[in-house]
């Protein structure tokens, strides 16, 4: 138990804990985004994907558990660096570092906050499913996934966010594989190189992916099926 203290407690083991937490969400939003695009193929291939999810309720919640642990504490985490690294700054200078940084550096704290207050939205339209009444009366019952999906989408205000909070997301994961390198201590360029533009690559396809769908809702290229 000291050790693990110890561990959280040094600066190393903060941005471990960041790499490793990263890892694991990556993970999930390449599975989540897999599930996602089961909607091209049909209301019922996307339904029955969902009936089984919730027909294992016991291994469903050990993972949702696992992945709110992940996010707590790379949340946690980064903000306790961002902050430890802020107070080690003996004296600012005219001339800002952080205008050197690129793009993606530079709007990991805002993008950060919106795909935070995107998954809570999230959860509460599609999860909780608070935010639509409609959901509560579809024609193939609680889990016509597929229905309630374009019918959330439908609304332009809730695709603009999700597209938003995913170009922030894959911003934030262009700078999050480069980040992980840094961690390990990689330092070789025939390694680093291939890994980043891999990432980045992985990064936008993931944001590609992830807007097929409100995109193809939007343009009525998915409709709601009687």
């Amino acid at each position: 138990m000291n050790f693990l203290a110890r561990f959280y407690g040094s600066s190393i083991g903060k941005k471990w804990i960041v790499a490793l937490t990263g890892l694991v969400l990556v993970g999930y939003v390449i599975g989540h985004l897999i599930g996602n695009l089961q909607i091209f193929a049909g209301p019922d291939k996307i339904n029955a994907y969902a009936a089984f999810l919730h027909s294992i309720p016991g291994p469903l919640w050990v993972v949702r558990a696992f992945l709110i642990l992940c996010f707590v504490l790379h949340i946690v985490t980064t903000i306790k660096l961002a902050v430890a690294n802020r107070a080690a700054r003996a004296q600012r200078y005219a001339y800002s570092a952080s205008t050197e940084l690129k793009p993606a550096k530079k709007t990991m704290l805002l993008g950060g906050l919106v795909v935070l207050s995107f998954v809570i939205f999230h959860l509460a339209h599609f999860t909780a499913r608070v935010t639509d009444e409609r959901f509560h009366h579809l024609p193939k019952g609680e889990y016509d996934v597929h229905s309630m999906v374009i019918l959330g989408f439908q609304n332009p205000l809730v695709a603009g966010f999700y597209i938003l909070a995913i170009f922030f997301l894959s911003m934030h994961l262009s700078h999050g594989f480069q980040s992980v390198l840094q961690t390990l201590g990689v330092q070789s360029e025939k390694v680093r190189r291939p890994v980043t533009i891999g990432g980045q690559a992985l990064a936008w396809l993931i944001f590609v992916g992830y807007v097929a769908v409100p995109v193809a809702v939007l343009t009525r290229q998915l409709q709601v099926i009687p």
